[in-house]
């Protein structure tokens, strides 16, 4: 895990939290209304992946307890985690690629307008992405995945060997003389685990992509609207497809890589082709990075140009990450798979309370603040949210009054307490339990283990209403805030 060099104890924000008069005036509890959207405050849960489906994908009464719980306090928006388009085995992630999954997302509909009594709107993030492997035992990988070609008998002198000796000599070598051998990308497959990319379009089903993922992405939002939802996120941030698409890395010669122009190109259609088949009033955004924080990435310039062409072709809000990359991620473990938050650019998406000078909260409003202000110099009033290290009341309320952005992002800090919203909306602050943020919830869902808080985990596990994690250890939502603290 990447950590700053500056090691500076930062603590969350010192609050003066509202009366619930305050609050009811406040712009952040206030309605918002833009174009399709339309929410009872300025409020905004981000996707996070719980990890609480079955095997196959499917809903479980963990994921409706799970969202349900976020939904009582009625916060404007939920965006459902991160749910794969594709009918293909992902693990215990969400998916919606077959009419199959359609009941199980309408539970979840029902049970968050239930909880938070038609209060929030509820969006489902729609999420592709590439093939990687886990990082293979080194025997392995030479036994079974590295194809033996010329030049590594060129590389070993060894022009009549044939494949198992030369399989053997190079599985008895150092790392060093290997990397010698070994292509850039054969060294990554054994090191890392091999993983696509959008530039291999030496393989069909890459250099298809822009054909297959405009109706991918339409299907997916044709569920979900059959679902319930209110309208889809699409996942064009981070590590994945549609977010490497977006990256100045991408250099595919298609028409769909290179300059500006051409790597918008495809998100563009998929918004398109999902816009013309959902019905007027169906919500359609997408989550993008404001920068993505790595070597050769993209840049905050970059995103003004691809939120500008998204606005104007007319998607219902922005809502702002940054980071998370592959290109930067720690080698992983043997067995293991490579994961896009630990390195710097996946520290820039999750800081934490050690840090450097510009900390963990508000990381990313300075390059928020910007792209929003360029839409607004090109006219444009499509709905931007921040995120990041969000969970005082006046650094939200500030960002709104202030025009740095149209919607607030508290991830970490909805996950610390569900109940955020109901105690600061009643006067009740103080009562607020305050993440620590020491990425207590980063460490477990790298290891696609249930995502919870260490700060409510524990508490209550005798509880006859306290379901637990499969190893029983940990309670599996939060605990409700008791009545008689509510005024």
């Amino acid at each position: 895990m990447w950590k700053p060099a500056e090691r500076i104890r930062h603590t969350t924000l010192i609050e003066n939290w509202p009366s619930a008069t305050e609050a009811a005036r406040s712009t952040l509890f206030s309605p918002f209304k833009s174009g399709r959207l339309e929410l009872s405050s300025r409020t905004w849960i981000p996707a996070m992946v719980p990890w609480r489906a079955t095997p196959d994908g499917e809903v479980t009464s963990d994921v409706v307890d799970w969202y349900s719980r976020f939904a009582q306090a009625a916060p404007g928006a939920i965006v459902i985690e991160a749910t794969g388009i594709r009918d293909v085995p992902s693990g215990p992630l969400l998916r919606i690629g077959h009419d199959r999954y359609i009941p199980g997302l309408k539970r979840v509909v029902e049970a968050v307008r239930e909880a938070s009594n038609g209060q929030t709107r509820v969006f489902i993030q729609l999420i592709d992405f590439l093939s990687i492997r886990r990082r293979p035992d080194r025997q392995k990988y030479f036994e079974r995945f590295l194809q033996i070609t010329d030049s590594h008998r060129q590389a070993l002198q060894l022009p009549d060997a044939d494949d198992a000796e030369i399989r053997t000599l190079l599985s008895r070598m150092g790392d060093e003389p290997l990397k010698r051998v070994l292509s850039e990308r054969e060294w990554e497959s054994l090191s890392r685990g091999h993983r696509e990319r959008v530039t291999d379009t030496e393989i069909p089903d890459i250099r298809s992509l822009p054909e297959v993922l405009p109706g991918l992405f339409r299907d997916a939002a044709v569920r979900a609207q059959s679902a319930g939802f209110d309208g889809v996120e699409l996942h064009y941030a981070h590590a994945y497809t549609m977010a490497s698409f977006l990256s100045r890395r991408n250099t595919r010669s298609d028409g769909y890589g290179g300059r500006l122009e051409n790597r918008i190109r495809l998100p563009k259609e998929v918004f398109s082709e999902v816009r013309r088949h959902v019905r007027p009033e169906f919500v359609v955004g997408c989550r993008i990075l404001a920068e993505e924080c790595i070597e050769g990435g993209s840049t905050v310039e970059d995103t003004e140009f691809f939120s500008r062409q998204l606005a104007e072709a007319g998607i219902d809000f922005i809502s702002l990450s940054r980071g998370g990359k592959f290109e930067d991620a720690a080698e992983p473990k043997v067995g293991d798979a490579i994961y896009p938050y630990t390195g710097q650019s996946g520290y820039e998406c999750m800081p934490q309370i050690i840090s450097d000078q510009k900390g963990p909260f508000g990381r990313n409003v300075p390059a928020t603040s910007q792209i929003k202000q360029h839409l607004s110099d090109h006219d444009l009033a499509t709905p931007v949210v921040v995120a990041g290290g969000m969970h005082a009341f006046s650094q939200a309320e500030r960002l709104l009054v202030e025009g740095q952005a149209d919607l607030i992002g508290f991830a970490r800090q909805a996950l610390a307490d569900p109940d955020w919203f109901s105690k600061v909306r009643l006067g009740r602050g103080e009562k607020v339990n305050l993440c620590k943020y020491t990425n207590y919830c980063e460490g477990l869902d790298q290891k696609h283990k249930m995502v919870t808080c260490q700060l409510w985990d524990r508490t209550d596990l005798d509880a006859s209403d306290a379901k637990r994690t499969p190893d029983g250890k940990r309670r599996t939502t939060a605990p409700q805030w008791k009545n008689d603290e509510i005024i």
